[in-house]
């Protein structure tokens, strides 16, 4: 008797979460496409526990709407949708996670798709008894390239390259720039116009990606030598740029900070100076009432 009591127990708990319909869908990312299918006009949620950006083909994105919100992925077809990938990356460290979905019309009797969510499984760590052992702590990471190249990369990448090729650097956080922050003192002896795009943080260093575009009839060359500020590093995407008006009139420099972002590496603008408010009033004279207490 004793012995069913157990069995008993776990019965009515399948029951409950049966019934209460709260059952979710495990998959364990794997470097492998995970497979996640959907029904025409049947939202399905994919919980990610993670802020992501989501990367939908143009051919599909009038029949699927996609929202993301505090760690969940929300998928909606409202029309049948062939066999498609969609991309997850995060948008802290630019990690991303392949789905493969398709969506068909709902069969009749056919149960409502349950939720999902997606674990990452812990690589082997090759070698390393103490990362391999459940409840041990993590030490520092050993960086094998430079921070501030590491920066530079991740932002070009983050910029230019498409999402699945971006390489996931642990501890790349995103930060926040101002797009309307003056920037007229960063190259002062170039007729360039400058505009903050994005900014990236690793440990105490940040990365601000600058977009600079020629206003100029003619083409410029690029000098790091010429920017004013206090920069570790500062990269130009192109060593040139063409005359305004034309493709190659634009590119980007990514600039490299300690302790503190671009707001606080400028210089202060200086105004244009009025030499005449340097200049004495002259004292009052005779004169100056038309002559009339002349003596």
């Amino acid at each position: 008797m004793k012995r069913l009591v157990p069995h008993a127990f776990a019965a009515l708990a399948l029951a409950l979460l049966a019934t209460a319909g709260h059952a979710v869908e495990i998959l364990r990312w794997e470097r492998l496409p995970l497979a996640v299918p959907l029904v025409v006009g049947q939202e399905r949620i994919v919980f990610v526990d993670r802020n992501v950006r989501v990367g939908v083909p143009a051919s599909i994105g009038g029949r699927l709407r996609v929202q993301s919100a505090a760690g969940a992925v929300y998928l909606l077809a409202n029309e049948p949708i062939e066999p498609s990938r969609l991309q997850l990356q995060d948008a802290d460290t630019g990690a991303v996670i392949l789905l493969d979905i398709a969506a068909e019309p709902a069969q009749e009797g056919q149960p409502p798709l349950e939720p999902v969510r997606i674990i990452e499984s812990r690589q082997p760590s090759h070698g390393d008894p103490a990362a391999d052992t459940p409840g041990t702590a993590a030490t520092a990471p050993q960086r094998p390239t430079p921070v501030p190249v590491a920066l530079t990369r991740h932002a070009a990448q983050s910029l230019y390259a498409p999402l699945r090729t971006i390489e996931p650097v642990p501890g790349i956080t995103r930060a926040n720039l101002r797009r309307d922050l003056p920037l007229h003192s960063l190259l002062p002896t170039l007729p360039v116009r400058a505009e903050g795009l994005a900014a990236w943080r690793l440990d105490d260093l940040w990365v601000s990606a600058v977009r600079l575009r020629n206003t100029a009839a003619h083409g410029l060359d690029l000098d790091p030598r010429a920017l004013q500020g206090r920069f570790m590093t500062a990269t130009f995407q192109h060593a040139t740029l063409g005359p305004a008006g034309t493709p190659e009139d634009t590119t980007v420099v990514y600039l490299v900070t300690r302790s503190h972002g671009l707001a606080q590496a400028l210089l202060p603008a200086i105004g244009p100076v009025d030499a005449a408010l340097n200049l004495p009033v002259p004292p009052a004279t005779d004169l100056d009432d038309g002559g009339r207490n002349a003596k």
